[in-house]
């Protein structure tokens, strides 16, 4: 998939020679296009910057970063293979490594993400291709992961034990152990085993292994309960109170159904206190944006996205990075190099957004494995007024292309032959939507136009829902106030109007309020 925009940057790990690029996309706001990674390094091995193990293929980075993967170039059969390479792996060393082909020799028992990767990544591509030989091909593998993991549960269903990677490489984490991030490593584990688990079921049952379907189907729900009673007050608070905890929550659908709200807001709230800056590592990015999404806080997403503060995605872009670094601050605002350490310039996995870009800016969205049935669903936000994507699954060219001007949103697209797809219309006064065939269609209408009007007078906290008001806001007030913990402020003082919260700050200078009034103004 590429991005172009008028600024045509872009970055990502260099794809192998053979590999047929698959989607693209299109954005007319500057910038956001550059975090769109442009390709997957497959095909050979991997091209870091680096010549010594950044040249190793890490389970965890491809895992965390094939549901892109797939829709950028066409990874099956470079990916088929490399699957054969870890059963091969895995029967030799009696579990799954870390790098496939295993010259580390340096684990001795499998770990989330990282090895996980023997079920997540047929059931991803399966669900690209439709083609459920990649099932039974991989299904061996597949169940003997899950199984050794089963046997090493507590009593309570927890993967409590053992080696973790953790969130690797959350910015928080001390340099010399990416490691040691904000989120309890276990609870990073059992989450991705239980959707490991849930995915396991689904294969059973593709396959019509009923016995294992049902075994399969009760691990996975075994380790959800375990999560939620570990982890999760019943409101729907998680006791790690981390973007990545409350993610991967969401997105592995461990919480019941009037837990989503509380852990969504969390979510949110947590986003907006970072200033929409990252806060997260492998686990937790590539589901940090769906998540929000998902609990109804895309405009928090978007403000995440289009953040270019360190760590953000856009932050390198505005360094002039045609790549995905390891660190999101690999080069720090003077010039100079991170001192961490492991700071390859080429290091793909941070580019899973990249997904999100696809199935939420553009809406493209399978509903069924090969895409024969799509949800084609764009949701526009942030300051963007143009997107343009388009993928070709084995059924043929998928597009879809919008545009707000004018108060009048178009939105056109194209479904290819052997698919029906349920277009939602964004934006449309009466949430319209329409089931189509093969072939191209378009619609142009009134866009909605938002009904609350924000002023100095409005409660902070409905100022705070709106992510791109309330990042004007905060940017305006830390350059006036550097010294005032403003996090603290939406936390006591939420229903009070901004008007009246600024009264408390003597220091805050008189211009400083037709600022903000501005800078509110500027976006109705």
């Amino acid at each position: 998939m590429r991005c172009c925009s008028r600024t045509t940057k872009r970055f990502g790990p260099r794809v192998g020679s053979h590999d047929e690029r698959r989607g693209r996309s299109c954005s007319a706001r500057p910038r956001e296009p550059g975090c769109h990674s442009r390709a997957t390094a497959c095909g050979g091995p991997p091209q870091w910057s680096f010549a010594d193990h950044r040249r190793l293929y890490f389970a965890g980075d491809l895992n965390a970063f094939a549901p892109t993967a797939v829709r950028l170039y066409d990874v099956a059969d470079f990916l088929r293979s490399w699957l054969d390479d870890l059963a091969a792996e895995q029967r030799d060393c009696g579990f799954v490594p870390y790098v496939i082909p295993d010259v580390q020799h340096t684990y001795k028992a499998p770990t989330a993400l990282w090895s996980d990767v023997a079920v997540s990544l047929p059931w991803t591509l399966y669900w690209e291709y439709g083609d459920v030989g990649i099932l039974r091909r991989c299904y061996e593998s597949m169940a003997a992961f899950t199984r050794s993991v089963e046997a090493l549960l507590d009593d309570r269903g927890l993967w409590s034990a053992g080696f973790q990677f953790g969130d690797w490489l959350d910015p928080a984490a001390p340099p010399n152990d990416p490691k040691r991030g904000k989120t309890d490593p276990h609870l990073v584990a059992t989450a991705y085993l239980a959707k490991v688990a849930g995915e396991m079921a689904a294969t059973a049952s593709t396959l019509e292994r009923r016995e294992d379907a049902r075994h399969f189907t009760a691990l996975a729900e075994r380790v959800r309960a375990a999560f939620r009673a570990e982890y999760v007050t019943p409101n729907g608070r998680i006791t790690n109170e981390s973007a990545t905890a409350y993610a991967l929550a969401i997105q592995f659908e461990l919480l019941d159904a009037d837990q989503l709200r509380t852990a969504g807001q969390r979510l949110a709230d947590i986003v907006r206190r970072d200033r929409f800056r990252i806060s997260t590592g492998f686990a937790g990015t590539p589901h940090v944006a769906p998540a929000l999404t998902r609990t109804g806080h895309t405009d928090v997403a978007y403000a995440l996205l289009l953040q270019q503060e360190a760590p953000s995605f856009l932050y390198p872009v505005t360094g002039g990075a045609t790549t995905i670094w390891e660190r999101w601050d690999r080069i720090l605002p003077d010039g100079t190099v991170n001192p961490s350490g492991m700071t390859s310039l080429n290091h793909y996995a941070l580019g899973s957004v990249a997904h999100w870009l696809h199935t939420v800016v553009a809406g493209i969205e399978p509903t069924s494995p090969g895409y024969r049935i799509v949800r084609l669903a764009p949701q526009p936000g942030g300051d963007l007024t143009f997107a343009r994507a388009a993928h070709e699954p084995p059924r043929g060219r998928i597009a879809v292309e919008w545009q707000r001007k004018d108060e009048t949103m178009t939105l056109r697209v194209v479904v290819p032959p052997g698919t029906t797809a349920t277009v939602e219309l964004p934006l449309h006064p009466a949430d319209d939507s329409h089931r189509v065939g093969p072939g191209e269609h378009s619609w142009t209408y009134a866009a909605s136009r938002r009904t609350d009007e924000l002023t100095l007078d409005t409660p902070v906290e409905a100022l705070a829902g709106d992510a791109a008001d309330w990042g004007r806001i905060i940017a305006i007030l830390q350059r006036h106030l550097p010294d005032v913990p403003l996090d603290a402020v939406v936390e006591s003082h939420g229903a009070m109007p901004l008007s009246a919260v600024l009264d408390i700050f003597s220091a805050l200078p008189t211009d400083a309020r037709g600022e903000l009034v501005a800078a509110i103004a500027a976006s109705r």
